[in-house]
């Protein structure tokens, strides 16, 4: 009984040796096929080892009377048009971010973003009062009236926050754009 296992693994590598022997013969018709295909010779080489790795590991699938090349140049077309194919989606891709990108160039945005960042860091810096109304109003468009009752007081009293509110980002965002003092360094 321990002879019939050893026998079985050795059909199993006798077979699969032969197997590989078969593949390596085809090696150089491969790689004719796959440079008609690609036009290039480092493209068509990386396709041949692509080929070979599916059909080592799919070596099951292939019935020992049928034709090897056959069976590989298939396996081989396949891949190429899944390359083709997977290239022409990233042409796409690389396409539609070239075009979001000449419509709004990188420098308006970083510009805008650090405005952004200035005019929040500015808003925190306002009392609660002056803050909440200024949102309500600037940022959630809700008008004089309805912010009032939200926030429960008049609407005067509103008028007057969002006065004082408005000046003190006028005077933040003008210390932030003036020129730093200059010190004599000895």
């Amino acid at each position: 009984m321990v002879r019939q296992p050893l026998q079985e693994t050795a059909i199993a590598i006798t077979a699969r040796k032969e197997f590989e022997d078969l593949l390596a013969e085809e090696i150089p018709h491969l790689r004719r096929y796959a440079r008609a295909l690609t036009g290039g010779v480092d493209t068509a080489d990386d396709l041949v080892q692509d080929c070979l790795e599916r059909a080592l590991r799919k070596r099951a699938l292939w019935r020992p009377g049928g034709r090897l090349r056959s069976w590989l140049f298939r396996m081989l077309y396949r891949l190429y048009l899944n390359r083709r194919k997977r290239a022409a989606v990233e042409q796409r891709t690389l396409e539609h971010e070239r075009g979001l990108l000449d419509a709004s160039p990188a420098t308006d945005r970083v510009a805008a973003h650090i405005e952004a960042a200035d005019v929040v860091q500015a808003l925190t810096q306002l009392p609660h009062e002056q803050r909440a109304a200024i949102v309500l109003i600037a940022l959630e468009d809700v008008n004089y009236r309805e912010a009032a009752w939200i926030l429960g007081v008049r609407v005067g009293t509103l008028r007057s926050r969002l006065s004082r509110g408005r000046e003190a980002l006028r005077r933040l965002s003008a210390d932030e754009t003036a020129a730093p003092p200059l010190r004599s360094v000895k």
